[in-house]
C-alpha cells in the first residue's frame, strides 16, 4: 500500500530529549556479539529509538526467519520482500548469543513468514528450545506473529514452553484495514487468548498517533483483559518515512500516564506507557514480581 506524502509534525521538546543516542562499552559488545554471531536484530531492523538505551544496558530483541517480511504494515520500517530460505543455524546461534551477552531475559521475535506452509513455526520454536537448552537460567519472552491463527502453529510455540507470549495488536480495529491490511484484528485477540488459556503469561502492545480515539485505545485495552493479557506496552508512532502511514499526532505525555492508570485500574499486571515505549521496552524489568503476581493468579 502506498500512503500520500505528507509533511511529518516537528518533533516536540520531550520527544527530542530522550531519542539521543547513548555509546558504551556495553553497547558496542552487543553490536560485537550481533555481528558475529550473524544475527538480525529488531532493533536495527525496526528503526527503534530505544536502540542505544538498550544495548547500553546489555539487552537486545532478536529477530529470526530473516530480514524480510511477508506483509507489508503501513507502520513498520522492516522490508516487504520475497523471503530467503530459512537457515538451520540460526536457532543454535542465537542460543548461542544470548549466552555470550550474558542475558537473564531474551526476547525473540520474528518476521511472518506467511510463505511457509508452517509460517515459520517450526524454526521459531526451535530458537527457542536451543535458547533454554543452552541458557536454562533465561527466561525467554517471544514475540510472535499471529501464524494466521492456526492452532497446530501456535502448538509448536506452546511445547517449547517461553515465560512469555507476546502478540501485538498494533492498532485499533477501525484502522487495521489501512495500518495491517494482512491482518485481523479478531485474529490476533484470538491467539492472545488460546495462549492465556493455556496458562502463558500473555502481552500484546498498540502504537498510538495513527488517528484513533482514546475511547477505541481504551476499549482495546479492555479487549485485551477480556483475553486473559497480562501485560502491555502502549507507545507513540514514529513514522519511519514519508512512504509510511502518516503521522496523525503525537500524544502528550500525560495522555500515556491515564492509560497506564486505565489499563491498571482493569486488571493488567504490569504495563509499559510512554512516547518511546515499544514492544520490548524494560521487557526484564520487574519480570520476578510479574512472573509471581502471575502464578498467584493461577492458583
Amino acid at each position: 500500500m502506498r500512503y500520500p506524502e505528507t509533511q511529518r509534525p516537528p518533533l516536540p521538546d520531550w520527544m527530542k530529549v530522550r531519542l539521543k543516542m547513548g555509546t558504551s562499552a556495553t553497547s558496542g559488545s552487543v553490536r560485537n556479539v550481533v555481528a558475529t554471531r550473524k544475527l538480525v536484530t529488531v532493533c536495527e531492523e525496526a528503526s527503534c529509538p530505544n536502540l542505544g538505551h538498550c544495548w547500553g544496558h546489555g539487552t537486545a530483541t532478536f529477530m529470526v526467519m530473516g530480514d524480510r517480511c511477508t506483509r507489508r504494515c503501513g507502520f513498520c520500517d522492516i522490508r516487504t520482500a520475497k523471503p530467503q530460505a530459512l537457515d538451520p543455524d540460526e536457532p543454535l546461534r542465537v542460543a548461542e548469543a544470548i549466552r555470550d551477552m550474558g542475558l537473564k531475559h531474551a526476547v525473540i521475535t520474528s518476521v511472518d513468514r506467511d510463505d511457509l506452509a508452517d509460517c515459520g513455526s517450526t524454526h521459531f520454536a526451535n530458537v527457542v528450545l536451543k535458547t533454554r537448552a543452552l541458557n536454562p537460567n533465561t527466561t525467554i519472552e517471544v514475540l510472535i506473529p499471529d501464524f494466521k491463527g492456526r492452532k497446530e502453529d501456535l502448538e509448536r510455540i506452546y511445547q517449547a514452553k517461553p515465560e512469555i507470549i507476546n502478540h501485538n495488536v498494533e492498532t485499533v480495529p477501525s484502522l487495521y484495514k489501512d495500518i495491517c491490511p494482512q491482518s485481523s484484528y479478531s485474529v490476533s485477540l484470538a491467539v492472545l487468548e488460546q495462549s492465556a488459556s493455556r496458562g502463558f503469561l500473555t502481552k500484546s502492545g498498540i502504537i498510538l498517533g495513527l488517528g484513533e480515539t482514546i475511547p477505541e485505545v481504551e476499549q482495546v485495552l479492555r479487549d485485551l483483559r477480556a483475553a486473559g493479557v497480562g501485560l502491555a506496552t502502549i507507545g507513540q508512532y514514529l513514522q519511519p518515512s514519508a512512504a509510511h502511514a502518516p503521522l496523525k499526532g503525537f500524544i502528550p505525555p500525560e495522555v500515556f500516564t491515564e492509560l497506564y492508570e486505565y489499563g491498571m485500574s482493569i486488571g493488567f499486571l504490569h504495563i509499559e506507557s510512554g512516547p518511546l515505549v515499544r514492544s520490548s521496552y524494560h521487557a526484564g524489568e520487574a519480570l520476578d514480581r510479574i512472573l509471581g503476581q502471575h502464578r498467584a493468579s493461577e492458583i
